[in-house]
């Protein structure tokens, strides 16, 4: 029989919905991230720098350019005969068939796989966050704290502890009280959605909780272990850990990769981070050209000028025009004389010359305000911006638009511009 000591299972469903039009076409952890990675890059290069060899990815919005991206998972060192990475969509069962409702019923729809591997361990990740961490050091802490869970938890302000799901914790690290949001949160430990189990005690808690509707590890599995009075630990990580769920901490954490000394560092040799990278010329910058502060991706052309923003691979960006504090993903044609400020460019996008973005006053988006905010202009992939048009802050537009569907020529701030024909 297998025995594999830790699994991991990586979550990676979310339709990421905080961001707007960058996740309308692709599931959250396949969004692009400085310049040639993946969101889901992070956790599955910590799984094989951590020694995990098996990870299974569970998958259920949009999945098909994560399940390209991953493949068989070489990049990462992931293709074994025994383990390596396994795609896990949900799938017809012969009693029922249902979608995943919650992060461990999307577990507990997949006991077989784990059962396979007959683990010690299984270690539950998101595939939405940016960081490095040692699984392999968490492992050490649940072991030398005979744990039967172990949470990583992230010391955060006391004034912001409100915001995330709280673990109190005595001396010893053991948790004696969660808080879900709390008004009044009487610990600064936020749980990071990181857990290590014991096998036999993860087995138990989604039996036992498999009816519960929309189950869900922080809401249900976790409580349902305290009450049981199960070992519960808590392992604090002191590293570089962001959320990058909206349009605001997503640009952040782009933007902070360009620092002098980046909090960040993609460029570590002893933890790389693995993508799969697609074969292109490298990149060309004119003698026209003015950059600074920049992550150019290959295969990128540069005839204009480039501040502080983060450049994807096959971008183009034509004479006269200067874009600043923006992020622009893969294959992004940008025409001549354009003004980019702020923004956000998804995927494929084609900007006609003479277009501004990011002009205007900072007022809040009219239909979604809590999204579209951060005085960003966000542009959906595969979208058409058409000549000399104005596009003002805190807007966002997805589909082919042409000249009409902009006033005057002009898209005021706090608008929204979503056109359904998509260009073949």
């Amino acid at each position: 029989m297998i025995k594999k000591e830790m699994i991991a299972m990586l979550l990676a469903g979310g339709q990421g919905s905080r961001l707007g039009v960058l996740t309308a076409k692709v599931a959250k952890p396949a969004v692009a991230f400085g310049g040639k990675y993946r969101i889901i890059d992070f956790p599955l290069s910590n799984c094989i720098n951590s020694g995990i060899d098996t990870v299974g990815v569970l998958t259920q919005y949009q999945p098909l350019r994560l399940n390209t991206h991953i493949g068989i998972g070489i990049p990462w060192d992931l293709d074994r005969n025994i383990g390596g990475v396994s795609i896990l969509p949900p799938y017809e069962k012969s009693s029922n068939s249902e979608w995943y409702t919650g992060t461990a019923n999307a577990i507990y729809q997949n006991l077989d796989y784990m059962s396979t591997f007959n683990p010690d361990y299984v270690l539950i990740l998101s595939g939405d966050h940016i960081y490095k961490m040692d699984y392999e050091v968490m492992l050490d802490y649940h072991k030398a704290h005979d744990a039967d869970v172990t949470i990583a938890a992230m010391p955060v302000p006391m004034e912001e502890a409100s915001r995330f799901g709280i673990v109190v914790a005595d001396s010893d690290g053991r948790i004696t009280e969660f808080q879900e949001k709390p008004p009044e949160p009487k610990s600064n430990l936020a749980s990071m959605g990181i857990y290590i189990f014991s096998w036999p005690v993860l087995k138990k808690a989604l039996m036992d909780l498999k009816d519960v509707p929309g189950c869900d590890f922080g809401k249900h599995i976790i409580p349902y272990c305290h009450e049981k009075d199960k070992r519960l630990f808590a392992y604090e990580y002191n590293g570089y850990w962001k959320d990058v769920g909206t349009l605001g901490s997503y640009w952040e954490a782009n933007m902070e990769l360009i620092d002098i000394i980046p909090e960040f560092n993609l460029y570590e040799e002893f933890w790389k981070i693995y993508t799969n990278s697609d074969i292109i010329p490298p990149q060309y910058i004119a003698d026209t050209a003015i950059i600074d502060r920049s992550i150019i991706g290959d295969g990128a052309e540069i005839y204009g000028e480039v501040h502080n923003c983060v450049i994807g691979s096959g971008v183009t960006i034509g004479p006269g025009s200067v874009v600043r504090d923006s992020i622009i993903m893969k294959d992004v044609e940008i025409g001549a004389g354009c003004i980019i400020d702020k923004a956000i460019i998804a995927e494929s996008v084609q900007i006609s010359d003479n277009a501004t973005l990011g002009t205007g006053a900072d007022v809040p988006n009219k239909l979604k305000p809590n999204i579209y905010s951060f005085g960003l202009v966000t542009i959906g992939e595969n979208s058409v911006i058409p000549e000399g048009v104005q596009i003002g802050k805190n807007t966002a537009i997805s589909g082919v638009t042409v000249k009409e569907d902009y006033p005057g020529g002009v898209l005021e701030s706090g608008e929204t511009l979503i056109k359904a024909g998509e260009r073949i």
